[in-house]
């Protein structure tokens, strides 16, 4: 696997399909999964060279959340927070102010006497953030920590993380295989496949100029548009005598604002009729995808098509309606 580098204070996604490596990854830097070549650097820490005693001390500058929580049923939301302050000696009265802290944060601040068993999912991995931060660290990371979540509670669980990433400026690492995720929240974006790192870059230049087929496909994934049953049935594969092509157009970054479809009319004399269209934005970064009929000549249809993927839209020719 390539170097993989997340900068201080940064949202970083690390994006692939089922079994590419994501968790792989996110373990080696905590050294849950120990590298069988290379470095792993934390805070310009080298973490492979440390002794048992040092990794334990850097693990606590490295937070963790999970999938399922893994809270500790027995005891208060109080309790599981607290922990590990009190597996580090900490004094009870910071202990105490420092608990109190956290709920607060992670919206829980009357929920301090209750028990797991009586949180929802939601709530639970509220407490496990709180935990997870407990000891200040540098750095969170997040193995599918919204996974087990129904969508809405993944969206809150999402916007909390932005929250705490922007006031204390912590560095966070997340799981995902939804571009939704990546796209919602993150700062940039390291793609995984078959264990390597394929693309590593900022959200908007992933989403402006992919470099990968797996990223282009990520990125579909986030827009779709149907094509309407009744050009369904009218859509050839072939043209016919005055059939006209339907065009499936991507846009991302400045093609997305430039007059791209009236400059088309003008220069190359065709029309468009657009039968559906969708935009979104991810990083800052404006894109979407459209579904157009264009009229004119062959030639004109396909000098227009030439110069609309000479600026940066992605043509597809559907068929012919």
């Amino acid at each position: 696997m390539s170097a993989c580098t997340c900068l201080p204070g940064r949202f970083m996604a690390s994006l692939g399909a089922s079994g590419a490596g994501k968790s792989t990854l996110i373990r080696c830097v905590n050294l849950l999964e120990r590298p069988t070549e290379g470095s792993v650097q934390v805070g310009g820490q080298e973490l492979t060279t440390l002794s048992e005693s040092e990794l334990t001390k850097a693990r606590r500058q490295i937070g963790m959340i999970f999938q399922h929580f893994n809270l500790l049923s027995s005891r208060t939301v109080f309790g599981n927070v607290a922990l590990p302050l009190e597996l580090d000696n900490t004094p009870k009265e910071e202990i105490k102010r420092r608990v109190t802290e956290l709920l607060d944060l992670v919206g829980l601040g009357d929920k301090h006497d209750s028990y797991p068993a009586n949180l929802s999912g939601g709530q639970k991995q509220r407490v496990a953030i709180a935990r997870a931060l407990a000891s200040n660290p540098k750095v969170l990371l997040c193995d599918e920590a919204t996974s087990a979540l129904d969508p809405a509670t993944t969206r809150s669980i999402l916007e909390l993380l932005k929250d705490i990433n922007r006031r204390l400026g912590l560095t966070i690492l997340l799981i995902t295989h939804e571009m939704d995720v990546v796209k919602r929240i993150c700062d940039c974006v390291a793609v995984i496949s078959n264990g390597e790192l394929i693309e590593q870059d900022t959200v908007s230049e992933v989403f402006s100029h992919p470099k990968t087929p797996l990223a282009q496909k990520f990125i579909q994934s986030t827009l779709h548009l149907d094509i309407p049953e009744d050009y369904q049935a009218r859509l050839k594969a072939s043209p016919e005598t005055d059939s006209v092509p339907m065009l499936r157009m991507e846009f991302t970054g400045q093609s997305v604002d430039a007059p791209l479809l009236s400059e088309t009319a003008r220069r190359f004399n065709v029309n468009n009729n657009i039968i559906s269209a969708q935009m979104d934005y991810a990083g800052g970064v404006k894109f979407g995808i459209m579904l157009t009929e264009m009229h004119g000549t062959q030639e004109e249809t396909q000098a227009a098509i030439a110069w609309l993927q000479d600026h940066h839209v992605k043509v597809e020719v559907l068929g012919y309606v």
